[in-house]
């Protein structure tokens, strides 16, 4: 056995436990008291850590913007709902807050089967590319920092028909733009209804339809 002494950690005693607990109770009471149950709502951690609720909101935030559509409990729809009709009144104020330049661009010149076109030079096998004038839509600088905006909330969506190469790649940025903001020109707030569906077998949780309006 070994003769080496054990450190000394010094313990809270019974009366500091109860004065701290005491302390917490009231500062949570001060904050309910003060605060209306609108602002308390802002608080509403969904029975998840921090990290764990920014995921979870991000992601059905993402989902519904794409698909128009999500079912899931009362509580997370509010909370989902105020972020997605939040960025969706930020793409109806900048949607127009563009200008369209031409560019050119090398393109990789593709065969009928939708192969690289190749050719050899110098002993070595290179693409073939053309330069071809496109127009592209230059944001302003408020549209942009919208979009930084929204990146910082939105996931990278991918929608696929089923195989490998029908995988691609949505930017719901561009959807917000262009799809979802322009359909809402003249609408000032109400984008999105909560329409109940009944209690979840299991918990019993009310689950609910959020959807785009």
């Amino acid at each position: 056995m070994s003769n080496e002494a054990k450190p000394f950690v010094k313990r809270p005693n019974v009366e500091t436990t109860k004065i701290l607990l005491a302390l917490r109770f009231l500062s949570s009471l001060a904050v309910s008291i003060i605060l209306s149950p609108e602002e308390m709502a802002k608080y509403r951690k969904l029975s998840r850590t921090s990290s764990q609720r920014k995921a979870l909101l991000r992601g059905q935030v993402t989902q519904l913007l794409v698909n128009g559509k999500i079912v899931t409990t009362e509580a997370k729809a509010k909370e989902v709902r105020k972020i997605a009709e939040g960025l969706i009144a930020l793409a109806v104020k900048e949607k127009d807050n563009f200008e369209e330049v031409t560019v050119t661009a090398k393109v990789a010149r593709k065969d009928k089967d939708g192969k690289r076109v190749k050719e050899v030079v110098d002993g070595k096998k290179v693409t073939v590319y053309d330069e071809v004038e496109k127009k592209i839509k230059k944001d302003s600088a408020s549209r942009l920092h919208a979009r930084r905006q929204m990146l910082k909330v939105l996931y990278t969506a991918k929608e696929s028909d089923g195989t490998k190469k029908g995988t691609k790649t949505i930017d719901v940025t561009n959807k917000l733009f262009d799809e979802i903001a322009p359909k809402y020109a003249d609408r000032n707030g109400g984008y999105t209804r909560i329409v109940k569906i009944g209690q979840r077998k299991g918990d019993g949780a009310l689950e609910v339809l959020l959807e785009l309006v």
